[in-house]
């Protein structure tokens, strides 16, 4: 008995991995996508391609009107889709490498040689940092132009390339294509390479446009967009939503079902060449259409009812209204040794309202650090080291015109209060012009950062009555995966061309019309459209040394999602209070939280900073979880000149400079 069901268990895994290797390339399955990128910025692909294209004479060769290369290969029943994005486009390269089953590097052989640069520059060392810390498909490493490399100097140049290639690609020995015949057992490999899994891609039905139209409403500014493509993964439904980077999420209206215009049975066609593929009158069958009762909604933030508030704290524009109120007082001119008795007889046509500034609270924020992500981070101030200016005018001509002095002045500030936190972290000078106990009345003594209790629900801001949560995160991810089995709609390896409705005009001939960047559809999971608090672990890259402020704008890539946001840090830490982190260090950790879509993990997350035009990796991780119970608390310490040592106490200065501080804090 034991033997039958280990032959049976052996077989149901021989069964698996044969499925899994027909469900791709094969002549009624998805082709093999391959995506095409050099190493080296100054070296250009286009010469590896067009030689695959030439590698067998019996191959059928199409161009899609997107620019995708299918080769089909008759004698090994297999169908191969080849991509090159842009090198100046670095989303364009992450969002083809997202959908991509395999990724070609293709390093020239005439680098050091003939070429000033190394077979892996600076861009190209960025370029791997991103790939793998997004999820790398299967690698594989080629290596062309050794034809004009000598004889002699060949074996030692391809040891040279495989040497700096092991560096990121351990495992992995490169493909030299010298000799006729190599392309083929080239594009062979490719497709009976075992294929490499990335999670958060084989969980979501996902698609590489083939064929893109955009069909304007008459009516508005909106319109259908029409994408055609092969589907991947899993099954698609058309009352599903769709995510489209850089556009954004939308409905589809119905799903087509076209004849597959790559199969074997075309006929061969030039490159560039007109194709005869757009002008055949092939038939369109309609899989599926939306139903308006069944078809999720685009709906994300919840509509918060104002009669159900149980809290009783005033909002922040409240508070800036009685702020302002309490400000503005009038003064009166009165004769002298008149009483306030008298001076109220006053008429008020000769009182003038001055605003009094003394008395103002710098500090906007809460204590609770869950704080709204529009408010001003007012503790930098704290950390600040003062700086006297000249009152000289600076000479516009004696200054460099490429540099912009007021943002050079902001990141020395910016740079002098990240030391001074790095060294004296959370000490903050009580401040001489208003009294501490006003100063820091929101915030609290705790006698056990780990072990004194917090409430997380207290202290919200308003808009946490917008956002969604889960009674059990883990759960319900588990839930949302289990029922990936039993989903209907279309099958992964079909051609299918999407409807996607109002799209606006507008928004997509900024994003894609003007850039000619590949579009890249993903089909999302339940509840993936909702808001609430994203919390994501980051760790620093080594690409920028500069500190990052929290509430700085930054640009996430959270999985298959982009956006902008302002997060704020805090420690990764266990227990169910964090500590608020006014910067994120060079060479550290820090958990980064901010309003954004759920998204269920494990998926990657890469960090942006836009530097003179540029974007620039900052930090690399994964999402931690979608909570808005995690508490970020933002702690300071007041900081004074030790004066005197008891054996049981300690005589401190400049610590506070008034009784009823002392009194207060004792």
């Amino acid at each position: 008995q034991r033997r039958h069901q280990a032959v049976q268990i052996r077989r149901n895994k021989r069964d698996d991995v044969l499925s899994k290797k027909r469900s791709l390339g094969g002549l009624a399955a998805a082709p093999f996508l391959v995506c095409v990128l050099p190493l080296n910025q100054d070296f250009d692909p286009a010469s590896v391609i067009l030689k695959l294209t030439k590698c067998d004479p019996e191959a059928i060769v199409n161009m899609s009107p997107s620019g995708v290369i299918h080769i089909s290969i008759p004698k090994f029943k297999q169908r191969f889709a080849i991509v090159k994005p842009s090198v100046d486009n670095d989303h364009a390269i992450l969002d083809t490498l997202k959908i991509a089953n395999t990724v070609l590097f293709v390093i020239s052989g005439e680098c050091g040689i003939n070429y000033e640069t190394e077979p892996i520059d600076s861009w190209g060392s960025n370029l791997l940092l991103a790939c793998f810390s997004q999820g790398l498909p299967t690698p594989i490493i080629a290596v062309s132009d050794l034809d004009n490399i000598p004889i002699k100097k060949r074996n030692a140049q391809k040891q040279i390339i495989q040497k700096h290639a092991s560096k990121w690609f351990p495992d992995e020995k490169i493909v030299a294509l010298e000799k006729e015949g190599d392309e083929l057992n080239l594009l062979r490999k490719i497709g009976n390479q075992k294929q490499k899994s990335v999670t958060y891609r084989d969980r979501r039905p996902h698609l590489y446009s083939e064929n893109v139209e955009y069909l304007k409403d008459t009516a508005s500014d909106v319109g259908t967009l029409k994408v055609s493509g092969y589907l991947r993964s899993i099954p698609l439904s058309v009352n599903n939503l769709v995510h489209i980077p850089g556009l954004g999420t939308y409905q589809l209206s119905q799903i087509d079902a076209p004849a597959d215009p790559y199969n074997f049975d075309k006929k061969k066609n030039v490159i560039g060449g007109s194709s005869e593929i757009g002008a055949e009158n092939v038939e369109v069958k309609v899989l599926e259409v939306a139903d308006p009762t069944k078809q999720e909604s685009l709906e994300s933030e919840n509509i918060p009812d104002p009669m159900d508030g149980e809290q009783t704290w005033p909002t922040e524009d409240e508070l800036k209204e009685a702020e302002q109120e309490q400000k503005l007082k009038k003064v009166k001119k009165v004769p002298k040794g008149w009483s306030s008795y008298q001076a109220a007889w006053i008429p008020d046509d000769d009182a003038e309202f001055i605003s009094d500034d003394s008395d103002g609270d710098s500090d906007s924020d809460y204590m609770d650090a869950k704080s709204d992500d529009k408010s001003e981070y007012s503790d930098a101030e704290d950390n600040m080291d003062t700086v006297t200016e000249s009152e000289i005018p600076v000479n516009d001509q004696q200054y460099d015109n490429e540099l912009d002095l007021i943002a050079e002045q902001s990141d020395l500030e910016k740079l002098k209060a990240a030391k001074c936190d790095l060294i004296f972290p959370d000490e903050i000078d009580t401040p001489q012009d208003i009294p501490a106990k006003e100063r820091f009345q929101k915030y609290r003594g705790l006698e056990s950062f780990r072990t004194s209790p917090w409430d997380p629900k207290e202290n919200l801001s308003g808009d946490y009555a917008r956002i969604f949560q889960f009674q059990n995160f883990d759960r319900t991810r588990k839930r949302v995966i289990k029922e990936l089995k039993d989903k209907e709609g279309a099958l992964p390896g079909w051609y299918i061309t999407l409807h996607v409705k109002n799209v606006p005009e507008s928004l997509w001939n900024s994003a894609f019309v003007s850039t000619q960047s590949p579009v890249v559809v993903f089909g999302l999971l339940p509840h993936e459209n909702k808001m609430s608090v994203v919390n994501v672990v980051l760790k620093r890259t080594n690409v920028l040394d500069e500190p990052l402020k929290s509430k700085e704008k930054l640009i996430f890539q959270c999985g298959y999602r982009r956006f902008i946001v302002n997060p704020i840090f805090s420690q990764h830490t266990n227990g169910n209070k964090h500590k608020f982190e006014r910067f994120f260090q060079p060479e550290t950790t820090a958990v980064a939280t901010f309003f954004a879509p759920i998204q269920f993990p494990p998926s990657p997350v890469l960090c942006y900073k836009e530097v003179k035009g540029s974007l620039i990796l900052v930090a690399i991780g994964s999402i931690l979880s979608c909570n808005p119970d995690r508490t970020v608390i933002k702690r300071v310490v007041l900081s004074g000149h030790l004066f005197k040592v008891h054996k049981k106490s300690a005589v401190v200065r400049f610590m506070f400079f008034n009784r009823d501080d002392i009194l207060y804090f004792k």
